[in-house]
């Protein structure tokens, strides 16, 4: 078992936390929020003052944090990570970030020696706490084999993309079409109610034939068809409609960079960010299906 420090123990940060200390791995955490660090120490994990005290002693460092100037703080400040963890430690950013600052902090971790992996995660808060989460990392090799086995006490299916950067890459293409499907399966429900088509009847024939996809057979946007989903809890997030947001502006800095054409990226990004910017930035990413429906041709 390994002395881990966490660092980042927000919705997502302390389940996963969590799942490392009930695999056996001693973790000691830190997160601005001395109420989210209790609930660590509560579980019987133990509370670091700082991030520099988090990292000191761990034999592998993880980090969830809110975004990619959150990070290049934490590994590159003057207090940050780099200088506080002894040389050898294994580094994992699970946050999801731009994919320039995760090769910087890559290439500046590599420069001292140490091991590191941008290793964001699919399946939000309820396969954070389950266990259940895919992770898409990004980093060499032999550094992948050393942390597998950490990854997969918080994860299911835990895929190496290739270099540094790559996980990130996965991850914002992944959720570009996350975001791009959940609009299209949205549309489609409010145009059968239009034409006073059933939601299950759409439902039961389209699960099962061309347009099936996650967004409609797991997570779909209208109540009934899906108990689990989160339109049968008045859209309580599992994943909110401002990590969308986040993960689409970040799919569309990335296209313009890479000169790529996403023109359906593009238009989602721009229906989220009306979506977010009316007050919704809270609720469930599925969601979006009552803007589409309060949309007006």
């Amino acid at each position: 078992m390994a002395r881990i420090g966490f660092i980042g123990l927000g919705n997502m940060g302390l389940p996963m936390a969590l799942n490392l200390l009930k695999a056996g791995h001693a973790v000691s955490g830190f997160d601005m929020s001395r109420t989210q660090v209790e609930k660590l120490t509560a579980a019987g994990g133990k509370g670091a003052a700082d991030l520099a005290a988090a990292a000191s002693g761990a034999e592998v460092v993880i980090t969830m944090l809110p975004a990619g100037k959150e990070v290049r703080e934490v590994y590159l400040g003057g207090n940050g990570v780099l200088g506080a963890a002894a040389p050898g430690t294994l580094l994992i950013d699970s946050s999801t970030i731009d994919v320039e600052s995760a090769r910087a902090v890559a290439l500046a971790a590599e420069k001292k020696g140490f091991g590191i992996l941008d290793a964001p995660v699919s399946g939000g808060v309820g396969g954070a706490q389950a266990g259940t989460l895919t992770f898409m990392v990004g980093g060499s090799t032999d550094v992948f084999a050393r942390a597998k086995p950490i990854l997969e006490n918080m994860g299911k299916t835990v895929v190496h993309a290739g270099g540094a950067g790559n996980g990130q890459a996965a991850k914002i293409c992944n959720n570009m079409i996350l975001g791009v499907s959940m609009i299209a399966v949205s549309e489609a429900f409010v145009l059968a109610e239009k034409l006073g088509l059933d939601a299950q009847k759409l439902f039961d024939i389209a699960s099962k034939s061309s347009g099936q996809c996650w967004s409609l057979t797991s997570y779909c946007p209208v109540p009934g068809p899906v108990p689990t989903a989160p339109s049968n809890r008045d859209y309580q997030a599992g994943f909110t409609a401002a990590m969308m947001l986040k993960d689409l502006k970040l799919s569309q800095e990335a296209a313009n960079a890479g000169g790529a054409a996403t023109a359906l990226g593009a238009e989602a990004t721009a229906i989220y960010d009306r979506y977010v910017s009316g007050g919704h930035a809270g609720k469930d990413f599925s969601g979006i299906v009552t803007f589409v429906r309060d949309t007006r041709r």
